[in-house]
């Protein structure tokens, strides 16, 4: 039986698109809706939080959220509140995001798409880092480890991707129990390595090492583009799924 193929064909609908926190990932995610038909009615900074209380996101849809550690969980909760369905993207706020997962679930509405890493490309990788571990757990000989490099900017290591994919690959894996910022693998912790260097957009590397040779499964994004198309993307889902928590599992294998 042949699959139809899925495309990246323009969403029918127009929206009208909040953006919450205006910096590099803001702007493309402006140009990027913007090809795809949509119109951004907000622009927020973090600096700029205040602006949620006066009504400034009465005209939106969907807002989409990157902006930082510090500000994420207000500026996601304020659109909640305000009746919004939220995209949310910054990362290293993990125990406020599922405070606000639990949130969303126990009301019973409004909806929440959540993900560490928008990209389509990074997202099928994590699919297929979850089946290279079930494969490779039966192989003591092999012992695996994580690499993840991001531009200078970047302010948490390691990077959300990296400990979602060390999730996928610990939970497949019996010998494994958690995850360690470091370079080894070792007592049944997971070693992440986290590089920060240049302009870099994202490369993050899967490894599992023997003695004998060493099997990789890589992604690089060549720019912030993918992201923010993913980011798009899941904005168009959220309007097809108003109510819920979602994630680019949900997008991806068409939930």
């Amino acid at each position: 039986m042949c699959r139809k193929p899925r495309t990246l064909a323009k969403y029918l609908l127009t929206m009208k698109i909040a953006i919450l926190g205006y910096g590099r990932m803001g702007h493309m995610i402006e140009e990027v809706a913007t090809q795809r038909g949509h119109q951004v009615v907000a622009r927020i900074d973090k600096a700029d939080a205040a602006l949620l209380e006066d009504g400034s996101l009465r005209e939106a849809d969907v807002a989409i959220e990157f902006s930082t550690p510090e500000s994420g969980y207000q500026l996601c909760q304020a659109a909640l509140k305000a009746g919004l369905p939220v995209v949310t993207g910054s990362t290293g706020w993990n125990e406020q995001l599922e405070k606000l997962k639990a949130e969303v679930q126990s009301s019973g509405r409004g909806g929440l798409f959540a993900a560490s890493n928008f990209s389509l490309g990074m997202n099928l990788m994590m699919i297929l880092n979850e089946q290279l571990a079930q494969l490779m757990a039966p192989y003591p000989e092999y012992t695996p480890r994580i690499q993840e490099t991001h531009h200078i900017h970047k302010l948490d290591a390691p990077s959300g991707t990296a400990i979602t994919l060390a999730e996928g690959l610990i939970e497949q894996t019996p010998s494994l129990h958690n995850w360690h910022l470091g370079l080894e693998t070792h007592d049944g912790s997971l070693g992440i390595e986290a590089i920060r260097e240049g302009e870099v957009p994202g490369i993050h590397t899967v490894i599992y090492h023997s003695d004998i040779d060493e099997i990789t499964l890589r992604h690089e994004a060549y720019s912030r583009r993918g992201f923010a198309l993913g980011a798009t993307l899941a904005a168009e889902y959220l309007q097809q799924h108003p109510v819920g928590v979602w994630s680019m599992r949900d997008l991806i294998l068409h939930k």
